[in-house]
């Protein structure tokens, strides 16, 4: 598979570009001062604990939600101007489709709004362990990880040149979420980029060239998963990520209390 080829004016920007974002929720600042930046051919994955940022994070990428100062570009775009939606596909992390379509009707609508074509549904179901057959039952008797597996062959398949995905681990068992990593990483190899939060974090170390790491609104650490563990002398990349946030609050979780991040 590979991501959709860009105008050559757009091979020397980055993928994905934020810098100085601040966002405010009512009276309260949920974004601070964040700076990071995708890499075309770059798989990079956003880690925090559950409402520190991620979400707004993506939807102020995404321009669904309004900055109040500093600027996100896609390939050298505004992301406020239409024409950088043109190179993004996007997989929330609660995917809700008309759950009266066919599995099958649902890929080709979501397909047809990129001008993408499929001929086989079948073969492309089963990359990511969906029953094939499912694909012409109606969406209301799919399960959650069934859902999300549709999401995903839609968002895949799109072959934009930089994807977007939020949680897309969610629902699925671990043969899919393998198939899924070999998914990303072929995605990576053809050129495209790919920008995803997610809890396991085992998944993001395995795949990810960088990680990074946001709490409080702001980020705290961007790099390689392997700088990160060296960073803060950790094993694993839950460790280092704990340790990540410990040391931004000054604080120690007792042994056994750690959240999840997410």
């Amino acid at each position: 598979m590979h991501a959709q080829a860009l105008p050559a004016h757009h091979h020397a920007s980055p993928a994905l570009l934020v810098r100085g974002l601040n966002v405010l929720y009512g009276r309260r600042r949920v974004l601070e001062g964040v700076d990071l930046s995708v890499a075309g051919g770059e798989i990079f994955g956003l880690i925090g604990l559950n409402g520190v940022g991620k979400t707004t994070l993506i939807k102020t990428i995404l321009d669904l939600a309004r900055a109040e100062s500093g600027s996100v570009e896609i390939f050298g775009v505004e992301s406020t101007r239409p024409a950088s939606r043109k190179a993004i596909a996007y997989l929330p992390e609660h995917l809700q489709p008309n759950r009266n379509l066919k599995g099958g009707e649902f890929i080709e609508l979501s397909l047809a709004y990129f001008g993408v074509r499929l001929d086989d549904q079948e073969t492309q179901a089963q990359s990511l362990a969906l029953d094939p057959a499912a694909l012409s039952r109606r969406m209301s008797t799919y399960s959650k990880g069934m859902v999300q597996k549709a999401g995903l062959l839609a968002t895949l398949l799109s072959e934009r040149p930089l994807l977007i995905l939020d949680e897309p681990m969610t629902g699925l068992d671990p043969r899919a979420r393998i198939l899924l990593k070999d998914r990303l990483l072929a995605y990576r190899q053809g050129g495209g980029a790919v920008f995803f939060s997610s809890h396991i974090l085992s998944d993001i170390d395995e795949i990810c060239d960088r990680v990074g790491v946001i709490h409080g609104g702001r980020i705290l650490f961007t790099g390689t998963p392997e700088a990160m563990k060296q960073q803060f002398a950790a094993a694993t990349l839950e460790r280092a990520f704990l340790a990540a946030i410990e040391s931004h609050e000054g604080m120690i979780l007792p042994e056994g209390e750690g959240g999840s991040a997410g």
